[in-house]
């Protein structure tokens, strides 16, 4: 699936750990993709073609300075498919890890999602003010 993940969008998870998708990111995302843990204390979620490129692009670098970081994707990593709901199951580790409570924050960032809590998303978005992101784009030569 192509095209570019936008907006976000908070939905609670049930009992049962399943958290629904909305429907214009499993368009791009596909029948089937991929969650794991990366960075930022969220949940990062990759259609299978996005996955691919990300692992031969990690693979492709020296092992010595990526074994951590493969172990540490790769330990999390799990293939999920959206029930006839739109649902997801959250393993209970990558739940741990984003700090869900109840209320998860879907964020589409471009060729990914990433699920955060809603306490997690409101502080990077209160760490995201227009200055810091304008020497953001300084420092990247914008």
């Amino acid at each position: 699936m192509s095209g570019t993940l936008v907006g976000h969008y908070s939905f609670q998870v049930d009992d049962k750990n399943r958290l629904f998708i909305p429907v214009k990111h499993r368009e791009h995302l596909g029948d089937s993709f991929m969650i794991t843990h990366l960075y930022d204390n969220c949940i990062s979620v990759y259609s299978m073609d996005e996955w691919e490129k990300l692992t031969q692009k990690i693979s492709s670098l020296p092992q010595i300075q990526t074994r951590d970081i493969i172990r540490f994707l790769f330990s999390s990593a799990v293939e999920v498919q959206t029930d006839k709901q739109g649902r997801i199951l959250l393993p209970a580790e990558l739940i741990e890890y984003a700090e869900i409570k109840k209320t998860a924050v879907i964020v589409g960032v471009g060729n990914h999602v990433e699920i955060w809590s809603d306490k997690n998303w409101e502080a990077k978005k209160e760490e995201l003010t227009s200055a810091n992101l304008l020497d953001m784009l300084k420092e990247l030569g914008f």
